[in-house]
Parts: structure tokens; sequence; C-alpha cells
């Protein structure tokens, strides 16, 4: 169900009281562990078990694993040791290094590692083998409980580690993340700025360096001191490059953090530094300002000693930026959220969130390539009310998001290719149609559609309404989505579904038989000649008079009417309850089934006998239902075959199913409320009549 969330609270991202806790117990961290505590045993978690299943769900392990807590691993564990560093993140034989560089970015902002990792777990007084760790996920966060039994062999942890043996909270959170996404084979290959996100519930932004902006520099040096995570990487043309070292000691396809800039004094100029590591912990760059070059021969020792630089080989470099632009192809920045942010920085975003869902046949309907079904997407109304200070436009940053994507791998799903464009808002309130997406252009989109679980990008428009179009690229594939916008100054967004709306005018009399119609003489006809003189007909004998009119009808492709139609038919009309059509209800009817008939013969545009479920919003809607997304997905579900098309005995059955429920609705709300209340008996009674 869509959702609209308006963030503008300045929540301490320290207080794990604003995390939901997960267990499928229903019970929190602390209620686990005191229960441990008084059963005098340590905790194992069911939700994730120390098998195969937490570890593969496509592959089997070549090695035989062992599950091991830290006590059976070292003498004496600890969670940290003399405070989490990025040198607390060494990489083991998993392809997560995208999480690893996020996970290195995360201790350098101290506020915001406190909430990821609660500092105040232990294995000293009070362990119970529980750990727990926070996340953000889709516009809330997270507690994942874990049990700390971890997969090693040869009694040495096979996946993330510290470079300290007795030190384990890395190992903890990467399998607290494996766990919220299902599997430790579930990590494999990502995109830093994923994690990133994870940590903070902040928005990425992702700069080319070949088209870095004059102030590059200055953008990532800010960045940092305001607590944003950023991490760097070299595209590869190929998989084949995955993981290849570069001659300058770098490795392409290959997910590292930056964790620091600087400026020093070097033969008399001024020179830019960036510090990058490699989540390895070792494979280091080996040009000018690494580890061993000359240049830092050459410099003030006192400002040496200020960058900290040594020669370990422990993955940290510091580079040039000018080769740090040559031979790195992008930066992912994290900025975080009002919600992660520190109490004084000065300026706070505003945070506005849409959770909704492309559904096939209704609101899936691809990208602008795909004219005919675009416009059925859903459409997000953005008003942008205030200026930037000094300036003539508003500035937000839009980020869609895929939800769940690498939770659903294990069943065959893929991250979809989205992306989104912005739209002038003509001023109505009313779903735009396809005739205003053929005749008018964006304001403003995404730069490209690509198949990351999230895109986003920095914009600035006028003040004014605009509509926002999420999409996948192909359509009909389903997915949920998380729409954010982060904007300098006040700003809303509201899904464009429409209120439902029911316009059905009261049915005409009918003509007395002396006034009749030579249409209507010769259904008198036919009726005398199948019903008798009573001129009432049961479902049966409904079903023969309308597929003979039917049949003799030029220009329709329908085929028969079933026989569920006619007793619909007969359940909408039959004003006196016997369970039969009299010919005066007969007559009304027809006239609804020729104006019904017309209209789906107008969006039968191939004259095929069938008509697009994308199609059904505007045909609806024509004869008088107008729906919101719910409650159309509900009838597509309902009434559209595999290829998204509907007979029409299908929108028949459809038209007569809502009208009569919007009758009886009416009848109901006698105080024209537009709600009415019903106990169980009678809402059964009503639902088994609709």
């Amino acid at each position: 169900m869509p959702y609209i969330h308006q963030d503008r609270r300045q929540n301490d991202p320290s207080v794990p009281e604003t995390a939901k806790s997960i267990h499928s117990t229903g019970k929190t961290y602390e209620e686990l562990r005191q229960e441990c505590l008084r059963k005098g045993v340590l905790f194992e978690d069911v939700d994730f078990p120390a098998n195969y299943s937490s570890l593969f769900y496509g592959e089997k392990p070549n090695i035989p694993f062992e599950w091991k807590r830290p006590k059976e691993i070292v003498k004496n564990p600890e969670f940290i040791v003399g405070g989490a560093t990025r040198t607390d993140v060494c990489q083991g034989d998993l392809g997560d290094c995208w999480l690893l560089a996020a996970v290195a970015s995360l201790t350098l902002n101290e506020k915001v590692m406190s909430r990821v990792v609660p500092l105040d777990q232990t294995f000293g007084a009070d362990y119970a083998g529980i750990f727990h760790f926070q996340f953000w996920q889709h516009n809330e966060w997270l507690d994942v409980v874990i049990d700390d039994r971890l997969p090693t062999f040869r009694n040495r942890l096979v996946f993330l580690h510290s470079a300290d043996l007795n030190e384990f909270w890395s190992a903890l959170l990467e399998k607290a993340y494996a766990k919220l996404h299902g599997s430790y084979e579930a990590l494999k290959g990502g995109s830093t700025i994923e994690a990133m996100e994870d940590f903070t519930g902040g928005v990425s932004e992702t700069y080319e360096n070949k088209t870095a902006p004059a102030n590059y520099f200055e953008i990532m040096d800010k960045a940092l001191k305001r607590g944003s995570l950023l991490g760097c990487s070299i595209d590869i043309t190929s998989s084949a490059e995955t993981e290849a070292k570069t001659p300058q000691g770098l490795v392409k396809g290959h997910a590292y953090s930056i964790t620091g800039l600087d400026t020093v004094n070097y033969r008399g100029q001024k020179v830019q530094l960036i510090r990058v590591r490699n989540p390895w912990g070792q494979v280091e760059w080996n040009g000018a300002w690494s580890d061993n070059s000359s240049e830092w021969n050459l410099i003030d020792p006192a400002e040496k000693n200020r960058l900290s630089q040594t020669s370990l080989d422990d993955g940290e470099f510091w580079m040039k930026l000018e080769d740090f632009k040559r031979y790195f192809d992008k930066v992912e920045i994290c900025n975080l959220t009002p919600d992660a942010l520190d109490d004084d920085t000065p300026q706070k975003w505003e945070v506005m969130v849409h959770e909704g869902s492309w559904i096939r046949g209704s609101t899936a309907g691809g990208c602008r390539n795909f004219l005919e079904t675009f416009w059925t997407n859903p459409q997000i109304k953005l008003s942008l009310k205030e200026k930037d200070e000094g300036q003539k436009e508003c500035t937000f940053i839009a980020a869609l998001m895929q939800k769940n994507r690498r939770k659903l791998r294990k069943a065959g799903a893929d991250l979809l290719t989205i992306g989104y464009a912005i739209y002038q808002s003509p001023g109505a309130e009313t779903q735009l149609t396809k005739d205003f997406f053929k005749f008018s252009a964006s304001k403003a989109r995404s730069k490209t559609y690509v198949n990351l679980r999230e895109i986003s990008q920095r914009f600035k428009l006028p003040p004014g309404d605009y509509v926002l179009v999420p999409t996948t690229f192909e359509p009909h594939q389903e997915a949920d989505f998380c729409l954010r916008i982060f904007s300098e100054k006040k700003a809303d967004i509201k899904e464009i579904d429409g209120e439902i709306n029911v316009d059905l005018p009261d049915p005409p009399k009918p003509n007395p038989p002396q006034k009749e119609t030579e249409e209507e003489r010769q259904f008198r006809s036919l009726f005398e000649q199948i019903a008798g003189q009573d001129l009432e007909v049961n479902a049966e004998e409904l079903q023969h008079i309308l597929n003979s009119v039917l049949r003799r009808t030029k220009n329709i492709q329908f085929k028969e009417l079933s026989l569920l139609s006619c007793l619909n038919i007969i359940s909408l009309m039959d004003t006196s309850g016997n369970g039969k059509l009299e010919f005066d209800e007969f007559k009304i009817f027809w006239d609804k089934m020729k104006n019904w008939i017309g209209i789906f013969m107008l969006y039968d545009t191939d004259k095929s006998g069938t008509m697009s479920s994308y199609e059904l919003r505007l045909a609806l809607k024509a004869a008088g239902f107008q729906l919101n997304n719910i409650v159309l997905q509900l009838v597509v579900l309902r009434y559209a075959d595999e290829n998204y098309q509907i007979e029409f005995d299908d929108f028949l059955n459809c038209l007569i199913r809502l009208e009569n429920a919007c009758r009886v609705f009416k009848a109901l709300d006698q105080s024209n409320a537009d709600s009415i209340s019903l106990k169980q008996a009678e809402f059964i009674s009503l639902a088994m009549n609709i």
C-alpha cells in the first residue's frame, strides 16, 4: 500500500529505542539476553541457525566450516579493542568488499558508529552469547539480534575479521548484516553506497572523476567533516577484470573507502592529498605519495606526523588528488539525514518519503519509451515552496530505491533497472494521462536507467508543482519502491492517486408499451418467446437472449457472455428479489449494456475483443468509476489474464460488481458520512451478495 511520510524530526541516532525489534519471538535484544542469563544458557538464534542455510543458497562450500563462538577461538575475546578503527576491517573469503569499505568509513563517524554498533556489548560480565546491531532499511531502523557463533576453518574466521585476532565487533556486524539479507552469500557483490545508506539512513550522490567539478576536493573534504561516508572504485569493462591488479597497485572493480583529505607544503607548493583504504588490509598504491615514496622525505616531519603517515602494509595509502582522479573512476558520498547529524550541524535536510509499488498489469508501466503504459506508473506530486537563500531555484535530491532485492536473490530476483522523470504539473489533481506525456517534455530526469538498488540525483528547479514518475525500464516488472526527497527548504509530496469517486446516474424510467422503440419491441417479442407471458427470465434464459442479440450486433468481437455474468446481472437489477429479471428491469440494463459496450470498443484499440489492463483505469472512469491504485490493482488481479488483457465478459462482471458494491454501500451509509459500521455476520452477508 502506498505510504507517504514526512520526517522533520531531529532524532539522536545513538538512541536504540528508535529501532524496531524484528526477532521472530517478538522479544527485544535485552529481553532475550536477560532470559538467557536467568536460564544460564548461551543464546542460539533460531532465525539464523549455525548451518549451511545461513551461509549459502546457490553453492556448496569447498571447505568444512565450523561454527564457533569467540571464546572457542581465542582465550580472551573482546568486542572492541582500543576503539573501533578502520584497521579492524579485513576481508575474508567473501566478495563483500563493498560492505567492508562502508564499515571502514563508518568507523570515522563516532556518533553514527555508536548507533549501528551499540558499544555497551561485551564478552565480560553478563555475557550471554547474544549481540545486536542496528541497520536502516527502507525508511525504518531495525534492531538485528544474532548469536555469536561464527563460521571458521582451522580455528580462524573465514569472513570479515579484525587485524587484532582478539577483536570481534566487525565479524559480528557482518553476520548481522548477512542475517538481514538472508545469508552470507547474499552479500556477494554490491555498491559501497548501499551499505553506507543502511548504516546511516542517508542519501547517496555519485561523482565521476573524469567530469569532477572544480571544487571537488572541497566537496569531499566538507563531506568528511560533516560525517558523510565516502567510497571510491575503478570501473571494469568486463567481469574478467574484477579484482584485477593494475601496475600502480590498485584493484579494479573493487570498493575502497576514503578516510581522509589534507593539504601539505611540498617544494614551496600546496599539494592536495587524499587517503584511501583497501578493505583487504593490504595491496596498496605504489605511485607518488605512497607509503615508501620519496615525497615524504621532502616535507616537514611535523606534517608527516600530522598525517599519521606510516609504511605499514595495512591497505591504507595517500595519493595526490590529480593521481586519484586519473586512476579512480568514481566517488560515492553518503550524505547523512537529519536523524544522523549532530545537533550543532548548521544545515539539515527536509526529508519526505513515499513508499509504493509497481504492480504488473496496473502500475508497472515502464519508461517513457513505452508511451502506451508509461502514464500508468505511480505519479508523485512534488511541491517546491521556498527558494534557496539568495537563489531563484529550489535545491533537492530525489532518491529512488527498489526494496528487498538482495533478500529476494534466493528466489531468483535480480536488481531491476530503474529511473524517474519530473514534469511540470498542469495544475490538475487527477492522474496525468497518456496524452499529457505524449505532448509534454520532462523538466528533469535521472541521468540514466541503471540496475542499482538506489539511484539519486541533485536538482535545481523553480518553485512550483511538479509530477515525479518513478519507473522500471521495462513494463510489467514488479517491485516495491521507496522514493525519498531531500530538500534544503520546505517542500511537500503526495501521490496523485485520486479519491475513489463513483458517478452513477439514476436509472431512467422505462417507456410504457405504447411508446416503446423498435429495439424494445424486438426485445419484448424475444422475451415472450423465451419467458412466456409473465416476461421474466432466469439466468440461463437471460444468457440466451443476450448472446442472441450480441451475435447479431455488428463490429463486436466479444465471445459469448458467461452464465456467471448473467447471474450477476440479475443480482444487480432484480428489484423484486425473486432471482429473475423482469422485462422493464432488462430494458434499463440494456441501456447500461450499450454504454458499456461502447466504452469497451473505444479502448479495444486493436479490435481484438480484449482491452489492455493498463487502459482499464480510463475505461472504468468513463463508466463512472474513478478508482485509486489499490482498488485498481485488485481489479486487475481478479479480471486480467496472464497477458494483461481483459475480455468483455470480465469487463462486464467488473462493472456489475463495482456498481453493486457502490449501491449497497450507499444504501447502508444513511448518514452520508462516507463510512459504515458492520458486524461480522452483516459483513459476510454483504460480501456474499455483491
